[in-house]
């Protein structure tokens, strides 16, 4: 195989982006290029007013000098579309909730010593600090009367020890003590190692004042809360139970009088009830969740209840999709959710009859970086909601709508995306060589695409597993079409958005057919005559990891792969990942010790082997999801084997690996300039 002189990754996006714009008009706009990834803005978190006037929105930006997110509150008038900002400079605000009279809006925020609750005027300019917390709030939620506000928090206790050391001598200098663990999940990815102690509920007046700690006993109470019509008590979701540290999902709704904080259990089904959402007459309570089967995927269902707990129903049993963030409208006779359909995220409603009614389908545009599924919608008054709308052209802005009626309000991006000559995306729907079923896939062409020439493809695969790709704005996938590949993802078996079962069809069954769904949609492609099958390659991160690698032990057909933050090993991954207790129970029937065969054949290293292929590994050295050894195991055997690899740390990256804009830049570009390696980046 002949290999290119290697480039500097910055230089290959250039030059690749260069060629691409070139290759067109004189005139044509520029392409996407990895400096606009710090000019992005994108909208979550909507809100509505009572009376459907007015909307607010978290917008985000990114700071090039200080290489990160921001996210500010901004207030939308509905009818004229006018913005102004509730709060600006470096913020990173989050979890805001209106007050019942529309007069405030209280958030979370930073001030120099931590998070800290806050709260706006939206008719004055005037916010004020509520809490001087020693650990962050989050799940926030306003009383019927505005007059309290309710919240989550963690209760630090004392670190366990393991003997007793001596007196230190004054002025001496000794190593920290030893840290001892004693929990089942001790540290999670994102974050790292976990404090000690508990998350409890917490009440306090809503123009500041004291917290007073309401859940008791060695429980985490970090579920959504609400409160009661007549703001006696509060209703949380709760995992209470004997064994909650290793059966982590099974948790319940509970109510908590507010007086005295005695707790009644409202749920008690093996498996998780939370998500919930009052009535606004506070007679009822939505919420989701499933019956524990142990199966790989269950999807949310929606339930119904009296405040007392009785009358449980479910309703839309026959919808097989999975249903979230249940809202009930203003005069309490209908729940809004969203759910994914086939790629798309689906605004819907229904009555208390079951009834459904489809109000958008073009939600998304939040994950930003891959064509994930993400969105957010609220319900205000005089039946108007606010949602995230998005597309390949763009990440998400603000829409409105009533009865299905809706209309983009934010264009935060066309000053920018307006003037790029972006890759069009197209479905692509394919039969698996496998059993015929059908996958759903789309290609995103480079700009300036020519039917008429041959393009270098690459395969691009989701994580999860059971996760879903769709029609979104992705600014990865922008960025390898912008420097001339034809770009293909998929949603192959065990992808979420097609049911139960075609999710389950990978139940202890991972990697498997999802293989062939894949070469199929890849043999689809090459089919249309516009690309070149000596110049293939392949990527994936997470799940999309663990599948790349099994497609480089299974085929020789691509040139060069990528594998992300993958799993290798399940053995070693099962007793090493932040939640080892989630994976052990639901994606294995046994532990690794009663059927060490099973973990192995399954595990992308058992097939190392075979490889042949030129395969890069690249994954965050924070990363505590699909830990870092399991990234070095395939390096040191792809090493051992003679094959060509490289290993590339994001420093401080956890699972996501582009928590900061430049890292989403850096691993494009790595990954860029190993494809550039193993042959030209465009025919002709």
């Amino acid at each position: 195989m002949n290999r290119q002189q290697p480039m500097n990754c910055w230089q290959v996006l250039a030059a690749m982006a260069s060629a691409a714009l070139c290759a067109g008009s004189a005139l044509a706009a520029p392409v996407f290029a990895p400096e606009d990834v710090f000019q992005l803005r994108y909208a979550s978190h909507p809100l509505v007013d009572s009376e459907g006037e007015r909307a607010l929105y978290l917008r985000h930006s990114m700071d090039i000098m200080k290489d990160r997110s921001r996210s500010n509150l901004w207030l939308v008038d509905i009818d004229s579309g006018r913005e102004q900002p509730l709060t600006s400079g470096p913020n990173n605000i989050s979890g805001a909730v209106l007050s019942p009279d529309d007069s405030r809006v209280a958030y979370i925020s930073k001030d120099d010593v931590g998070s800290q609750i806050f709260v706006s005027w939206l008719d004055s300019p005037r916010s004020a600090q509520l809490t001087r917390l020693p650990e962050k709030a989050k799940n926030l939620a306003f009383s019927p009367d505005g007059k309290w506000l309710a919240f989550a928090m963690r209760v630090p206790r004392d670190a366990p020890v393991m003997g007793k050391l001596p007196a230190k001598p004054e002025g001496a200098e000794w190593a920290a003590p030893p840290v001892v663990v004693e929990r089942s999940v001790y540290r999670n990815d994102g974050s790292g190692d976990k404090p000690e102690g508990y998350t409890h509920v917490f009440v306090m007046p809503a123009d500041g004042g004291s917290p007073r700690q309401l859940t008791q006993g060695d429980f985490h109470h970090d579920g959504s809360i609400g409160w009661s019509g007549d703001g006696r008590a509060l209703y949380v979701s709760a995992n209470r139970n004997a064994d909650w540290a290793t059966d982590v999902s099974n948790t319940d709704i509970y109510r908590i009088d507010v007086a005295s904080g005695e707790l009644t259990a409202l749920t008690e089904r093996k498996g998780p009830d939370g998500d919930l959402a009052v009535s606004p007459d506070g007679k009822r309570i939505a919420w989701t969740g499933w019956d524990d089967r142990r199966m790989g995927y269950h999807r949310n269902r929606l339930y119904v209840m009296n405040r007392d707990g009785s009358d449980k129903r479910e309703l839309l049993a026959d919808l097989d999709r999975n249903i979230v963030d249940p809202q009930w409208s203003a005069d309490g006779r209908a729940i809004y959710f969203q759910y994914d359909d086939k790629g798309a995220t689906v605004l819907a409603a229904t009555n208390l009859s079951g009834k459904l009614t489809e109000l958008a389908r073009d939600l998304g545009g939040t994950a930003l970086g891959r064509p994930y599924t993400g969105a957010g919608f609220a319900v205000g008054g005089d039946g108007v909601y606010a949602y995230t709308v998005g597309s390949p052209a763009f990440p998400a802005e603000l829409a409105v709508g009533e009865s299905g009626r809706n209309r983009q309000l934010t264009r935060l991006n066309d000053n920018l995306l307006k003037y790029r000559d972006l890759a069009p995306v197209q479905e692509l729907w394919v039969k698996s060589s496998f059993d015929q079923r059908d996958i759903q896939a789309w290609v995103a062409l480079p700009p300036g695409f020519d039917p008429a020439k041959r393009y270098p493809l690459i395969l691009e695969i989701h994580g999860g597993p059971f996760a879903t790709y769709g029609p979104h704005f992705a600014a990865e996938i922008q960025l390898y079409a912008a420097a001339g590949y034809v770009v293909v993802y998929a949603n192959p078996r065990g992808s979420t958005s097609y049911g139960e079962e075609f999710g389950n069809l990978i139940h202890h069954n991972y990697p498997s057919q999802d293989y062939d769904d894949l070469m199929s949609v890849v043999d689809a492609v090459i089919a249309k005559g516009y690309v070149d099958p000596q110049q293939l390659y392949v990527t994936g991160g997470s799940g999309g990891g663990v599948l790349t690698a099994w497609i480089v032990g299974s085929t020789d057909r691509f040139r060069a792969a990528v594998v992300a933050k993958p799993v290798i090993n399940w053995t070693s991954f099962v007793l090493t990942a932040d939640m080892s207790p989630y994976f052990a129970r639901y994606w294995f029937d046994k532990m690794p010790w009663e059927d060490p065969e099973t973990y192995w054949q399954r595990s992308p290293l058992s097939r190392v082997g075979n490889v042949t292929t030129p395969t890069m590994l690249l994954t965050g050295e924070s990363d505590l999801r699909t830990p870092m050894p399991e990234t070095e195991q395939y390096y040191q055997a792809l090493k051992l084997r003679g094959v060509d690899t490289a290993m590339v740390r994001m420093p401080g990256a956890s699972h996501s690996i582009y928590k900061r804009p430049s890292q989403l830049i850096g691993k494009v570009a790595a990954i860029l300039e190993w494809f550039s390696r193993y042959g030209p980046a465009q025919e002709g």
